[in-house]
């Protein structure tokens, strides 16, 4: 049985980490369990006589056996719902995060702020620090978490093994698995803000994987280092051409090997915001905001002919494209900061509440379709907006004291939709889209083919109709596709046009523009695909973007395996 478990489990590298590592779980869980019966079974031999004997040892057995018949139900619904939250977090779909800071003059208690992320439906947090209070205060609540090592301790840790084994032991094994943490963030863009501990930086990510390891919990806790857009010396347009800076050379190397041989992620931080800010006015403030670019204003990659909708797509295309640069691939990005200042100074006109409201709303909606960029349309951007208060302790302009999403009594500051059912139409409803970054041609080639031979009612993406704003052809044809896929599905319709579209449960909905939905009840529907970075917990709900749908056959195929043992 156990061999053909391994048949089953994806090969090294060719499969996301997230589903290798549930099935490296699963085999060590079914191994222990199986051994475990095994020996019950030699140890019922050994001091076996008939059930009716009259001799001491035959009463043990008696007792054994009756134990093992009443306990069996009990270990099988234990060991199954054991490997069901394997399943659970091993294969999320995409999730949108908040980051929780520090510099906060009026920080509520822990338990307070607990109250306000479940309040908010929110599933992942990434915390500045290991503060006992927050770690204590979320146990229990199934909420994932990234813990961070300070900036001030990546150098401790960086030259000593044991003092690694004593933080990860002190702010990681002593919470687990009552608090649900699932990374360590090694320091906060290490390279760029104290770069003299550079030299110590992965040896200090190698030092903390090694204490999980012998922990074993290097399966359950991924470790990686967020880094900023400054570390790409060239801008993040065309992504194509995008590298490192040079002067890293040797430490993002080790970095991408220790990424790639520990199945971690890379952490980025992309903010559209600077990078309009500083941008000279390249960019219309529209690319930053994930708002509609008319054609003339489209911004294609001349490289690869991409279409870029959003500057947060660049930014993150151009890191992928960095990370090819020194031969790596496979290598996933979880964007661990992102968002937009609500309010800024005299010389700050783009930091509004209306412009960050756009910005987040647009990121949510942007995150939870579960696309990738144009280069890596199947791996989702999985994102932790930045932040829940306004750490009104930060130095430096007035923008950067005001990157909250809500007050500390827990009030928005703006109107956001964080709760993902606001924005999904429930598991039974799914939707065909055109794929972002998709070559033109191929899009024109389906937009013409669902609208003419495909039989579309293309009506409303025609001038003046409901539909037709923004006028791009990305916008039509996702129309177009939805028509098509809903009218043609149940007769063998698909929603692929040439590897250009894809199926999501995200209402792609906007004002007086309505898209059909289809009743998945004739279909099934998997998530658009797994989630890289922290997982989601088996205590999300079920109808959120992060949820899971996993095939009743498997939970079956344990309990077969179990009954192999437990049926003499």
């Amino acid at each position: 049985m156990l061999h053909f478990i391994r048949f089953l489990s994806p090969n090294q590298g060719k499969k996301e980490a997230a589903i290798e590592e549930g099935f490296v779980n699963l085999r060590t869980l079914l191994g222990d369990l199986v051994f475990g019966f095994v020996q019950l079974r030699h140890f019922n031999q050994e001091i076996s006589v008939k059930r009716e004997g009259i001799t001491q040892e035959s009463g043990v057995k008696v007792k054994l056996e009756d134990f093992l018949e009443q306990m069996m139900p009990v270990i099988c619904l234990g060991s199954l719902l054991i490997f069901t939250g394997m399943m659970f977090s091993g294969a999320a779909g995409a999730f949108v995060g908040i980051n929780v800071g520090t510099a906060v003059s009026t920080m509520p208690p822990a338990s307070e702020v607990v109250a306000i992320l479940k309040s908010k439906q929110i599933t992942h947090v990434r915390l500045f620090d290991a503060d006992s209070h927050m770690l204590n205060a979320l146990s229990g609540s199934g909420i994932e978490v990234m813990v961070s090592v300070t900036n001030q301790e990546v150098l401790g840790i960086g030259q000593s093994p044991s003092t690694a084994a004593a933080w990860v032991n002190r702010n990681v094994a002593a919470y687990l698995p009552l608090t649900n943490i699932t990374a360590i963030a090694v320091g906060s863009e290490v390279l760029t803000t104290i770069p003299n501990v550079a030299p110590v930086l992965v040896p200090a990510m190698n030092y903390l994987h090694k204490a999980l390891v012998a922990a074993n919990l290097n399966y359950k806790v991924k470790v990686s280092t967020p880094q900023s857009m400054d570390i790409i010396s060239k801008p993040p347009f065309p992504p194509s051409t995008a590298s490192f800076n040079t002067t890293w050379n040797s430490t993002i190397f080790q970095l991408l090997q220790f990424l790639r041989n520990t199945n971690s992620y890379y952490m980025l931080n992309a903010y559209p915001y600077n990078g309009y800010i500083n941008g000279n006015g390249i960019f219309p403030i529209d690319y930053a905001l994930f708002q509609p670019l008319s054609s003339v204003k489209e911004i294609v990659d001349p490289n690869t002919l991409f279409h870029y909708n959003s500057m947060f797509d660049a930014m993150v295309d151009a890191t992928y494209n960095s990370m090819a640069a020194f031969n790596f691939s496979g290598i996933p990005i979880v964007v661990t900061e992102s968002g937009w200042p609500w309010l800024g100074g005299p010389n700050e006109p783009d930091a509004t509440a209306e412009n960050a409201e756009i910005f987040n709303n647009n990121l949510i909606r942007r995150v939870l379709n579960g696309s990738g960029p144009p280069s890596q349309p199947a791996i989702p951007v999985n994102t932790y907006i930045y932040e829940l208060f306004n750490e009104d302790n930060r130095p430096g302009p007035v923008s950067k004291r005001n990157w909250g999403l809500f007050f500390t009594n827990g009030t928005s500051i703006y109107s956001l939709r964080l709760s993902t059912s606001a924005r999904i139409s429930g598991n039974s409803t799914v939707f065909c889209v055109a794929i972002q970054g998709t070559n033109t041609t191929a899009l024109q080639n389906g937009l013409n083919y669902a609208c003419g031979q495909g039989g579309a009612n293309c009506s409303a993406i025609q001038p003046g109709q409901p539909c037709y704003d923004p006028n791009t052809l990305q916008n039509h044809a996702s129309f177009a596709y939805n028509d098509y896929y809903q009218e043609t599905q149940s007769v063998g319709g698909t929603c692929d046009f040439d590897g250009t579209a894809m199926t999501t449960n995200i209402d792609p909905s906007y004002g007086s523009c309505i898209f059909t939905g289809s009743n998945s009840s004739s279909s099934t529907v998997f998530p658009p695909t797994n989630a890289f970075g922290p997982i989601t917990s088996p205590g999300v709900d079920s109808g959120s973007a992060s949820g899971l749908q996993i095939p009743g056959i498997l939970p079956m195929f344990i309990a077969t395996i179990l009954l192999e043992y437990w049926v003499v």
